[in-house]
Formats: structure tokens, C-alpha cells, sequence
């Protein structure tokens, strides 16, 4: 049962939720500069066709996601969060001045590989730190102010990257190199930033009690946690990439500089929705936050499906930020409410793991059902958003029906 808690405050928060968000904000301001526009160098600048792009993006969230299972694992093996996730940022900050190198695509993937290795190594053992750092009564609260700091440092780096490409190039439509290597250059600044942020700041957490060696398998994690993953899987097959949600806002109209427009304000909800939100999930249990997420994330979907003109566009994509900021740092407070301390990393890693693979059938399934596949021509461009809304609201009943039977068979075992 889950049982309501007073309200606490961002002040009650310990030293190490707030040294982990700064460098989360830090990292993402650093990261969003490049990222976003790291597919527009390579086509523009280096000529590198979509296919190549997209194999260098899948194999780099590919490498992330196995590294999320393993580092997580060996977080709780070692008995140590704080410098894996140390490591894993450091990776990421020394993989930047490799984007300078800009004479061969083959250079740009190998940084960009190596800026997924180090998220994969640094996520789980993270986000194991600030579940051992809090109690159970903040722990919606403190993933919650995470994912804003997160989600700051991102629309942050967005701005950044959109101001530094409008005052190199208000006359020229195409990315140069030059405007590149500017970005990536004042990109090192936040990323050192981030790595010392935690190096510093945060404090190895002791966890009382004993601590084996953690078993490499699934089912040592209970099944409370496998009924949450079926179920977030569920939901997740549904759930295709952002991307696609873009390509319908320029379907229906939208301008490049409107989309970024979007996308800001996208962050800036999602911001300012994530530390109420999480905190809520403290009083009132994280299912039903979850649910209630899901629910605006199939309304949502919905209404993409439905879609036609450019302001109905900016309202839907402006309310995807209330999705993100109610369900994702919850769920992330909810993986550490189903297991032991002692399997915190590997649940993690095994969390995200699964929602990294999911990605990839998720918007093969989107791509076919907007596009089509061989001679089949598909559904049209709302066919994905319409099994996107059809497979959270099945996520949503189930999480209303089976978790909570699950989570009492648990209890009383």
C-alpha cells in the first residue's frame, strides 16, 4: 500500500541529490550545445548521408544501453556509486575537444561512441547515489529536482547553441565549420564544470547492513520490479523517438526556428513541472503519478494523430513537457521503492538498459506505420501516434490492475 507522506522542501535535500543535479545540469548544458546539432554537420558540412548517421547514432545508444546493465551491476559489486559515475562523466567531458577534429566523419562518430560510453558507465551508478543519499519519504522529491536540473541544463544549452548559430550565420542557411567548432570549443566550459561538480561535491554513500555480490540476472531483482518493467516496456514500445514528433510539427507547417521555439518551451515545462511532481509522488505514491502521466501522454499522442494547424502543433508538444515532468523522475523514485539497497545499481542499469533496446524497435514500428515498408505504403503520418496513445493507455491499466496485486503478493510473502 502505498502510504502518503508530509510535504518536503528542496532545502531538506542532502549534499549529494544537489551535487549530482548540478552536474547533471552542467553535463546536459555541454551536451544539447553539440548533440543537437551534430547530425546537421555531418550532412551539411561533411556530406555524410542519413543512413551512416543513423548507424552512428544507433550504435552509440546501442553501446550506452549494455553499459547502463553492466555499470549499475558494478556499482553494487564494488560497493561504490560515486566514482564510476565520476569516471563515466569524465569519459563524456574528454570526448568533446575530439568534435574539433572535424576532417573525417569517421572522427566525429568515435567521439560521439565515446560520449555514450561514458553515459552509459556514469547513469545507473548515478542514479543509485541519489536513491542511497535520500529517504524513501523524499526520494519523488529528490529524483525530481534531478531531472529539472537535467532539463535546465538543456534548454540552456539549446538557447546557447541557437545564439551562437544565429549570430555566425544570420545570412547563410547551411552549418559551417567554423560555427561548429565555436560551439564545441565553449561546450569544454560546462563540461569540466560537471565532472568537478561531483568529484567534489558529492560523498560515497555507506548502505547499513549486508551487502553480497550481487547476482548478473533479472529475476534476482524481485518480481515487483520485473511486473514494473513488463509494464513500462509496454508503454515504452509506444513511446518512439522525439524525432518523429518534430517531422509531424514540419508536416504540419512548423519552421525550423518555430521547432526550436518549441523545444524550448517544451524544456522549460518539463523544468518547471518535474520537482512538484515529484514531490507529489511522495504524499499521494508514485503509481499514481505514473498513471497520470501516461494518461496525458495518450491524450497527448492522441491529439498529434488528430493535428492540424501549427498553433494546435506548439499547444501539444508545449503539454508533452507535463508527460515527461510527471512520469520519468517518478519512475525513477518508484525502481529504487521495488528492490534492495544492495541491487539499486543493477536495477538501474537494468532499467534503463531495457528502455535504451525498446528505443530502437519503438521507432522502426513508428516508421513503418507512418511510411510503410517494401510495397506497403503504411497507415499514414498519424498511424504511430495513435499506437502510441493505444499502448499508454494500456500501460495505464495495467498499472492501475496488476502492479498493485503484484506489490500486495510481495508484502505478504
Amino acid at each position: 500500500m502505498e502510504v502518503p507522506s508530509p510535504k518536503a522542501k528542496l532545502r531538506d535535500l542532502p549534499r549529494n541529490v544537489w551535487a549530482v543535479s548540478l552536474t547533471s545540469f552542467f553535463m546536459d548544458i555541454s551536451s544539447e550545445m553539440v548533440i543537437n546539432i551534430l547530425p546537421l554537420f555531418l550532412s551539411n558540412v561533411l556530406g555524410v548521408k542519413t543512413n551512416i548517421i543513423g548507424i552512428i547514432e544507433g550504435v552509440a545508444e546501442a553501446t550506452a544501453s549494455l553499459l547502463k546493465l553492466f555499470s549499475g551491476w558494478l556499482s553494487d559489486k564494488l560497493k561504490s556509486r560515486k566514482w564510476l559515475a565520476v569516471l563515466g562523466y569524465g569519459i563524456s567531458a574528454l570526448s568533446k575537444p575530439f568534435f574539433l577534429l572535424t576532417g573525417a566523419w569517421g572522427t566525429i562518430a568515435s567521439a560521439r561512441w565515446a560520449d555514450r560510453v561514458g553515459k552509459g558507465i556514469r547513469t545507473a551508478p548515478r542514479d543509485a547515489l541519489v536513491a542511497d543519499s535520500i529517504d524513501e519519504k523524499q526520494r519523488g522529491l529528490a529524483f525530481g529536482f534531478h531531472r529539472a536540473a537535467d532539463t535546465a541544463g538543456a534548454m540552456l544549452g539549446l538557447l546557447i547553441a541557437f545564439f551562437i548559430v544565429w549570430k555566425a550565420q544570420s545570412a547563410q542557411n547551411l552549418l559551417t565549420i567554423g560555427t561548429f567548432r565555436a560551439i564545441v570549443l565553449i561546450s569544454l566550459i560546462p563540461a569540466v564544470l560537471a565532472v568537478l561538480s561531483l568529484a567534489l561535491g558529492a560523498r560515497e554513500v555507506n548502505i547499513s547492513g549486508q551487502r553480497a555480490v550481487p547476482k548478473f540476472a533479472f529475476k534476482s531483482l524481485g518480481k515487483p520490479f520485473i511486473v514494473f518493467m513488463l509494464i513500462v516496456g509496454l508503454f515504452d514500445l509506444g513511446n518512439s523517438s522525439d524525432a518523429f514528433l518534430v517531422l509531424r510539427a514540419q508536416e504540419r507547417g512548423v519552421s525550423v526556428l518555430g521547432i526550436l521555439g518549441m523545444l524550448v518551451v517544451f524544456n522549460l515545462i518539463y523544468t518547471l513541472i518535474s520537482t512538484p511532481a515529484g514531490g507529489l509522488s511522495d504524499r499521494i505514491g508514485r503509481r499514481k503519478v505514473i498513471i497520470g502521466g501516461w494518461i496525458v501522454y495518450a491524450l497527448i499522442y492522441l491529439g498529434f494523430a488528430l493535428v492540424q494547424t501549427q498553433w494546435q502543433v506548439w499547444l501539444l508538444y508545449v503539454v508533452y513537457g507535463v508527460y515527461y515532468g510527471m512520469a520519468y523522475g517518478t519512475a525513477k523514485a518508484m525502481v529504487a521503492d521495488l528492490v534492495p539497497a544492495e541491487l539499486r545499481g543493477t536495477a538501474y542499469g537494468t532499467y534503463n538498459a531495457i528502455l535504451g533496446m525498446l528505443d530502437f524497435p519503438a521507432s522502426v514500428i513508428a516508421g513503418v506505420l507512418w511510411q510503410g515498408i517494401g510495397a506497403w505504403s503504411g497507415f499514414g503520418a498519424g498511424a504511430p501516434f495513435l499506437f502510441g496513445a493505444v499502448m499508454a493507455g494500456l500501460a495505464a491499466l495495467l498499472m492501475v490492475v496488476w502492479m498493485p496485486r503484484v506489490m500486495r503478493n510481495a508484502q505478504a510473502g
